[in-house]
């Protein structure tokens, strides 16, 4: 089913949407037949919870429950759960919600729509909701269908979504929005310096390449860089079965970027947009980037590899130089990048880095008023002599296994050194169980989040 509204003006059933605190006014508001059934389903407006009641010719209408306002984030996205439950029909809301927490219940109902059939055709929810009056309808039908984007990239195996593929993905996006596009591959990476991205990519028979799609003519300028490893061994450094298994996501940096950019362009905010990718397969043959090998970046700083599975922050780190040469009033990077952020935050919350604390907070801000979890940590500068090996300028994976995010967060940073302004997620990219609008799989994370502080980030 797509994810958007049914048409305005269907025949529908009230779904009453309350909190345990309006239960009673509710059912003091219905036919005292219909009370009587609520409270014998044993209904408590527990979050997700839904029960239909009565009518003279069938079902009459539902209550569905939000939880108590205190268990707003534990409860988010809750009428997704709600859609998952409701027989066939059109509904129409009966609420108090309004401004953002009525958003994000309306893109919980959008985002339980999503279902990844390409493989096993698998069921969708039969309920339709006709938006709120009031609603922006377009703007939340447009986050979803980002979000959708992202997701379908990343629940996509490796061998359907390589880079071609990802190129693919792009430059569909593209003509979908009149941008521009341009891609180099191969050995023209050597060519155009890019060695970086060439190193990481050049084992596998799947060509890398750079991604460079252009939108907007005018307005401020915003560069977003998603880390594009489309499936990654570990290389030489080979990964165990049990930790390569989930490396199809590898590339949820850059499927998050071209979901946030799809949301961007079908919104048409009034700023100038770039979205660099380096795409790549990190694999294993007698080409194979070794450990102990220097490389020598774009930007002129050499890197000591000592660890091949560490190859994420190498191939940002030639497409965050591009981007720095032609600085932008904002450069953001979001990447699948270190295990110590998901040992420290968990699958839920990507932390994020910030060189202007200004901007620090619009973003926090604008995470917790959408729903879109993040999470501050530093670029801890006493940190910096844990990656300077000595023998090179720079150390790709520091040994002693400690403040991990951080260090590859300040490795990248040395690569934007004529942008004041830049902002870098080290997401996760997949649910690990279901929850409420988000399937297992792949998920956004943070592209609500910059979407909803763009306008005070860049003065929209």
């Amino acid at each position: 089913m797509p994810l958007s509204f049914a048409a305005s003006g269907s025949a529908s059933l009230p779904l009453h949407l309350i909190t345990p605190d309006q239960l009673d006014d509710t059912l003091a508001g219905l036919d005292p037949a219909q009370a009587d059934w609520i409270r014998a389903q044993g209904f408590t407006a527990a979050s997700g919870s839904v029960c239909t009641y009565p009518g003279a010719s069938g079902i009459a209408g539902a209550v569905a429950g939000l939880g108590p306002d205190k268990e707003r984030l534990r409860g988010r996205f809750a009428l997704g759960a709600v859609r998952k439950s409701l027989p066939k029909g059109v509904y129409h809301l009966e609420t108090t919600l309004a401004g953002a927490a009525l958003d994000e219940q309306l893109l919980g109902w959008l985002f339980a729509g999503y279902v990844f059939d390409t493989y096993a055709k698998k069921p969708a929810p039969e309920a339709e909701l006709i938006a709120p009056e009031g609603a922006d309808a377009a703007r939340l039908e447009a986050i979803a269908a980002g979000e959708s984007l992202t997701r379908d990239l990343i629940n996509t195996p490796a061998n359907d979504m390589g880079p071609a593929e990802l190129e693919a993905a792009a430059v569909a996006l593209a003509k979908d929005h009149a941008a521009e596009m341009s891609v180099i591959s191969g050995a023209d990476l050597l060519d155009q310096n890019f060695p970086m991205i060439h190193a990481v990519g050049r084992a596998s028979p799947r060509a890398p390449r750079l991604i460079d799609m252009r939108w907007g003519k005018a307005g401020p300028t915003l560069t977003l860089v998603g880390k594009g490893v489309c499936f990654d061994t570990g290389g030489l450094n080979l990964k165990p079965g049990a930790s390569m298994g989930l490396m199809k996501k590898d590339m949820g940096g850059a499927a998050t970027v071209l979901g946030l950019a799809k949301m961007i362009m079908a919104l048409n905010l009034p700023l100038q947009l770039r979205v660099l990718i380096p795409a790549v397969e990190n694999a294993v043959d007698g080409s194979a980037f070794r450990p102990q090998d220097i490389l020598t970046s774009r930007k002129g700083l050499t890197v000591e590899i000592n660890n091949t599975d560490a190859e994420g922050r190498l191939v940002l780190a030639d497409a965050l130089a591009l981007a720095d040469e032609s600085p932008s009033d904002l450069v953001i990077s979001m990447a699948t990048l270190t295990g110590a952020a998901r040992v420290a935050l968990g699958p839920d919350v990507p932390p994020f880095f910030a060189t202007d604390a200004a901007d620090a907070g619009v973003l926090s801000k604008a995470a917790m008023t959408v729903a879109d979890p993040v999470w501050q940590l530093p670029y801890w500068e006493p940190y910096e002599p844990m990656i300077e090996p000595g023998i090179a300028d720079l150390d790709n994976a520091p040994s002693g296994g400690m403040a991990g995010a951080i260090t590859a967060a300040l490795f990248l940073r040395r690569f934007v050194t004529e942008t004041p302004r830049y902002m870098h997620f080290d997401i996760y990219g997949w649910n690990p169980s279901a929850k409420p609008a988000r399937p297992k799989g792949g998920v956004g994370q943070g592209a609500r989040a910059i979407l909803a502080a763009l306008p005070e980030l860049l003065k929209l």
